[in-house]
């Protein structure tokens, strides 16, 4: 049976915050492991006879913490919300996979669907997923949505457009509506899309596109021609930095920031390396988290950890290959991670320097603690939950956000009790 964490045990707290050698500031470190050193995960894993690279990349042992708080509905009647952001006046802006936006009141009212959303692609996984604003919102007023759309011929595509949000008579809506990017090839699959999209410090946008859980889609996922499988890197108006990795290369897509991905649905930037951080769903038992760097191939799907499910190996069933690189953390059974964030706000003192990530399958909230770039501990979180978590946003008063994905989601705030 699955080990069940409490909200309230004992915490320890270290007081340090080391610097890695390039100076930036890594995570404050915050709850110790039980003594028992036992892993939150206790299930067998479905690939037997597969071995992490090196330790703690799996299975890090369970913490629990002293910190109370209680859970409160603060909107609800979403179908299937996907992402939610902040807006400059504390209102939220959130999307529902039907392909709808709205804007959430500061006393959890929905405003009317906006106007000028494009057209998706609906069924199976498909629609409207991510949402950002741009770094410049302020001044511009700027929104960007990833989503499937249609191009013909029962093909569609992940592409990510931006429009200006305005409001009037009480209804909001994108005006000036603009496709800047358009993941290549259009494909007939409505699964593993991807769609997660975050911005860099310098104001450049990444977005992970997925590769449509088809044999061709995997099989591209390790090839530069094309978009499937990869971490796209573009700017605001979705030309490719001249300093993407491919970038000149024949043949090779200049978007493309990283490959051998699977389906990312969870991106963030690390508030104190400042580095792009990505959670993908992998097979039964091979969600990771990782790191992607520039250039660099994620593996899939040559190497993975977990099995097909049909409960076969994926491929030659290896986990290390020359030339590709391991996650940082996987998780065998598998969460299905959506949604993560990084906690650097004050009002949960011992969660300051977590990282909580979602969970579909799982239907809990992982609080990872990190040293560095390694996960060395993990808290499971509403257990008693019973939905899928979708998104989960830090607020600006530090408070935490998740998204349900059901058809009657609702948006929780995490507070002190």
């Amino acid at each position: 049976m699955r080990r069940l964490s409490t909200v309230c045990a004992l915490l320890l707290l270290s007081a340090c915050s080391p610097r890695h050698a390039d100076g930036a500031a890594a995570a404050p470190a915050t709850s110790a492991a039980d003594d028992s050193n036992a892993p939150a995960e206790t299930d067998p894993p479905n690939a037997k006879g597969q071995h992490p690279a090196f330790p703690g990349q799996t299975r890090a042992p369970a913490l629990t913490t002293a910190t109370q708080f209680q859970v409160i509905t603060f909107a609800k009647g979403l179908d299937h919300p996907w992402s939610l952001a902040f807006l400059p006046d504390g209102r939220m802006l959130v999307t529902e996979r039907a392909g709808r936006m709205r804007i959430v009141g500061k006393d959890g009212a929905l405003s009317p669907p906006a106007g000028g959303v494009p057209a998706t692609v609906q069924g199976e996984q498909a629609g409207l997923f991510g949402l950002a604003l741009d770094p410049a919102f302020n001044a511009n007023g700027l929104v960007y949505l990833a989503y499937e759309e249609p191009r013909g011929g029962g093909l569609s595509g992940l592409s990510v457009a931006r429009g200006k949000l305005t409001e009037a008579g009480g209804k909001p809506a994108l005006t000036g509506v603009t496709v800047i990017f358009r993941a290549q090839p259009a494909m007939d699959s409505k699964a593993n899309m991807g769609g997660r999209m975050t911005f860099a410090p310098d104001g450049s946008l990444f977005l992970g596109v997925g590769d449509r859980f088809v044999p061709e889609g995997q099989h591209r996922a390790q090839t530069l021609d094309n978009d499937l499988g990869k971490v796209v890197h573009i700017h605001p108006d979705g030309s490719s930095p001249r300093d993407n990795p491919f970038v000149g290369k024949p043949g090779a897509r200049p978007e493309i920031w990283s490959l051998g991905h699977r389906n990312i649905e969870s991106a963030a930037i690390n508030p104190w390396t400042h580095r792009l951080w990505t959670v993908e769903h992998g097979p039964r038992g091979g969600d990771e988290i990782n790191i992607p760097q520039a250039g660099k191939n994620y593996g899939w799907p040559v190497i993975t950890y977990g099995e097909d499910y049909s409960g076969q190996p994926v491929g030659d069933g290896i986990t290390a290959h020359a030339g590709m690189e391991q996650p940082i953390y996987y998780w065998d059974p598998v969460i299905a991670p959506s949604g993560m964030a990084f906690y650097d706000a004050a009002l949960f003192p011992a969660w300051k320097g977590s990282l909580f990530v979602g969970g579909l399958a799982s239907t809990h909230l992982a609080r990872l603690t990190l040293k560095g770039d390694r996960v060395v501990g993990e808290e499971w979180l509403l257990q008693d939950l019973g939905e899928r978590i979708r998104d989960v946003v830090v607020g600006p008063e530090g408070a935490l956000y998740l998204l349900t994905d059901d058809d009657n989601g609702r948006i929780l705030k995490i507070v002190l009790k």
